[in-house]
């Protein structure tokens, strides 16, 4: 039975995209089309341990339903996904879909006790009630033509009288009263609150005493305006008294519901963010009347009242300094999307995730009598990060001590286990130890060349060369034991201000700059690996070489055994475009363009391998045709092809084990089967065919043989992973089918087998996927 090592997947860009849950304290958060849980204070560090595959589209919203086993998530495929938690084994599974109601992504969601309010951009917004063990629909309404909800907030003001606050595309905030028993009675518009200038993205109430709540609203604005509800003896009648002198007047909405009186007015504005407010939150604890905001600007504030002014002042400021100009309105993306605020035992805790994908997490002491401890804020605790875009490639270092990926976010990273602290072994977790390249161009493909030094290409024409920064290589060795051959040279990288590319700076140049000193110092000081503030700023490797040739975009990239050619390809539509161009390392280790371009497709070359001794390099193609190139002098020269080798596209290919010579290789196409193909003195010969029921999208078999069989590994279009075992006479036996509740959600891009093998006989299999994941797992080829 395979096991999960490693999920690493980011949050989406969603303002109500995390939730988490009051008792046990985990956090679900929509992922790609996945909910992924973490337990954000677990003493190993472990990240995501688990992802919920249900939704077909990116998830926007996700919502515990406090008291009941539920957890409720949306998405943009219109539909809404219940989740019941097993009491015995705290495993999630779905229990209910709502579909087929809204027609549109769903954009919001809130809840109270057992009911549910969800609202889409089809304007509609429902409202679900929990009857004879089912979620049904209980209310229907639109808040006016060409309006679209954006948050929503419940509260239960008495008895079975709700208030239900919308805030969306328009200045103004609506509250709706309505009684609720069996059946939703009297539901009402009973006020149209004003003040905002801009669209209104979050809501917080928050009860103050017996009778009284504020409720917080965020906006586009950049402000945030309070207002208060009171109910019944606690509402100030004073203003309808006409015999009494009003000078200023500060008007209140009052209405009934069913025989509960409600009381509105506004309390305050605050104002101190540059940018959209994102989520509110209130404190935990009851009558703590602390409001925390996040906002695009990339701050978090936490405000709190002054008691003899009455004006919310800031205590408390976490995050980042934003970029002078750089907002939502000019096109920045940045700033943090949403956030939450909890307690347990011991500390309060506030975790947020930001545009990378990644969450923060910082604490502080539990609340008491002294405020001061508001200021008081560390992050020293590790948050977790992921790609936030489809991972396209990914390669383990020639050692296998290390993982490197690439994804559509623009991104390259680095992932290593975190094997120890101070000396002493600890239990053993993945983390992003690097962000190499954060690039202006999707990232593509990637192969390293040696022990210092990858290659990588981007949605561009041309391809790259980094190197290990000796900052980032000694954390790899002082936490996951990681060892390297080679000396490292440069200290770290730093980027010009105006240019693109990640320059080396090393000990002994004169003009260091004060940036990489800083840099390296900082990565020295880590007593864990790094945090996100780290990784954006302090990991980048310094690029070493541009290699041009390439007509279009990058395709795939491979590196030779000895280290001395990169092959590559790109996009292309013709035969001229559709060549593999190679590289040569030259006398002054520096790397040229060789004239051995090597054409022999028609369409877009997907993969080319280089072989065990670097005698052939395999080509596959859009075309549905294979190459085989033979090593000839100090190029390359076609042997064979083969154009109709499959019947659709191929989409990878990777060498036989080591031990099986430089004669067998595999095939994955669109046809759904791998072609097991050997040289031999006559040309390539047919093997094997092993027929799968899905697509076939990525291959990849262990370079060492086990009990005389090769390991292989295929990678699905619907997600799905199996391993086979296989002898050289073409006999396919599966070895491991992975279950669905481990696996990723959408088409697997890429697969690449560890070559270490575990102390306890397990192998590693990394896995790259369209659902942005990177998931490692352990796989058991003896069962």
């Amino acid at each position: 039975m395979p096991s999960v090592e490693s999920i690493s997947i980011g949050a989406n860009r969603q303002t109500h995209v995390s939730d988490v849950h009051p008792e046990t304290h985990h956090i679900a958060y929509g992922a790609n089309t996945t909910v992924a849980l973490w337990n954000p204070l677990d003493a190993s560090s472990k990240g995501v341990y688990k992802t919920l595959n249900a939704h077909t589209k990116e998830v926007t919203s996700v919502k515990f339903m406090p008291g009941t086993p539920f957890l409720i998530s949306a998405a943009e495929d219109c539909d809404i996904c219940i989740w019941k938690q097993d009491q015995d084994q705290g495993e999630y599974a779905l229990f209910q879909t709502l579909t087929a109601f809204h027609t549109a992504s769903v954009t919001c969601m809130a809840v109270f006790g057992t009911l549910l309010a969800t609202g889409s951009s089809d304007g509609k917004i429902f409202l679900w009630g929990l009857q004879d063990g089912l979620f049904v629909q209980v209310h229907s309404f639109r808040v006016r033509v060409g309006y679209f909800p954006l948050c929503l907030a419940l509260q239960r003001v008495e008895a079975n009288n709700y208030l239900l606050a919308v805030g969306g595309t328009h200045v103004n905030m609506f509250v709706y009263s309505f009684g609720y028993g069996e059946k939703i009675d009297g539901f009402t518009l009973s006020a149209t609150l004003p003040g905002h200038e801009d669209w209104i993205k979050a809501i917080a109430f928050k009860q103050e005493s017996v009778g009284n709540w504020l409720v917080a609203l965020g906006s586009q604005d950049r402000y945030i305006r309070l207002w208060r509800f009171r109910i019944n003896e606690y509402i100030d009648n004073s203003d309808e008294d006409l015999a009494k002198l009003i000078l200023l007047t500060n008007k209140q909405y009052k209405f009934a519901v069913n025989s509960t009186k409600v009381a509105i007015n506004f309390d305050s504005l605050i104002m101190g963010h540059d940018d959209w407010i994102t989520s509110l939150n209130w404190h935990p604890s009851p009558g703590a009347m602390y409001l925390l905001s996040s906002c695009a600007d990339t701050s978090l504030m936490i405000w709190s009242m002054d008691q003899l002014s009455g004006i919310w002042c800031c205590v408390s400021r976490l995050g980042e300094i934003s970029i002078k100009g750089a907002s939502t309105a000019t096109g920045a993306a940045g700033g943090f999307w949403s956030a939450l605020w909890f307690e347990d035992a011991q500390r309060q805790w506030i975790v947020t995730n930001g545009k990378t994908g990644s969450f923060r997490v910082y604490s502080s002491a539990k609340l008491g009598e002294a405020e001061d401890k508001l200021s008081q804020w560390d992050q020293n605790h590790l948050g977790i990060s992921g790609a936030t875009k489809s991972v396209t490639d990914l390669s383990w270092a020639l050692t296998g001590d290390y993982l490197m990926y690439t994804s559509l976010d623009q991104t390259t990273r680095l992932l290593a286990q975190w094997t120890q602290t101070d000396g002493r072994e600890r239990s053993a977790t993945w983390h992003e130890f690097a962000r190499p390249q954060i690039h202006g161009y999707d990232m593509v493909c990637l192969k390293p060349i040696d022990d210092l030094k990858f290659v990588s290409g981007g949605d561009e024409k041309l391809l790259r060369i980094f190197e290990l920064p000796r900052g980032v290589a000694e954390i790899l060795g002082k936490f996951s034991g990681a060892k390297f051959n080679k000396q490292v040279v440069s200290d770290a990288a730093s980027l010009p201000v105006l240019g693109l590319s990640n320059k080396a700076t090393a000990e002994e140049e004169e003009e260091e700059t004060e940036a990489t000193n800083i840099t390296y110092d900082t990565l020295q000081l880590l007593t864990q690996p790094p945090l996100e503030d780290h990784l954006q700023r302090h990991t980048l490797y310094p690029e070493m070489e541009k290699l041009y040739g390439h007509g279009y975009e990058l395709v795939t990239v491979d590196v030779s055994r000895d280290g001395k050619t990169i092959a590559s390809s790109c996009r292309s539509n013709s035969k001229q475009h559709a060549t593999v161009r190679l590289f040569q390392n030259g006398a002054k280790d520096d790397w040229l363009l060789s004239d051995n371009s090597l054409s022999g497709h028609s369409l877009t070359v997907t993969r080319v391998k280089f072989s065990a001794d670097d005698t052939y390099l395999l080509s596959v193609s859009r075309d549905r045709s294979f190459v085989l190139w033979e090593k000839r002098g100090d190029g390359y020269a076609m042997a064979v092809t083969n154009e109709k080798a499959h019947s659709r596209i191929i989409w990878d290919c990777s060498w036989g084990p080591d031990a099986w010579g430089n004669v067998a290789f595999f095939t994955g196409s669109r046809d759904k089967t791998v072609k097991f193909w050997e040289v031999t003195a006559n040309g390539v010969e047919l093997i094997a065919t092993l027929r799968l029921q899905a697509v076939v999208t990525a291959v990849d078999v262990h370079r060492d043989v086990f009990g005389g069989k090769a390991v292989l590994a295929v990678g699905l279009e619907d997600g799905g992973v199996l391993v086979y075992s296989m002898t050289r006479a073409g006999e396919f036996t599966l070895v491991s089918r992975f279950p669905d509740e481990i696996l990723p959600a959408a088409r697997v891009n890429r697969l690449a087998w560890n070559r270490l093998v575990a102390s306890n006989g397990r192998l590693k299999l990394a896995v790259g996927s369209e659902d942005t994941s990177v998931r490692i797992y352990g796989v058991d080829i003896t069962s």
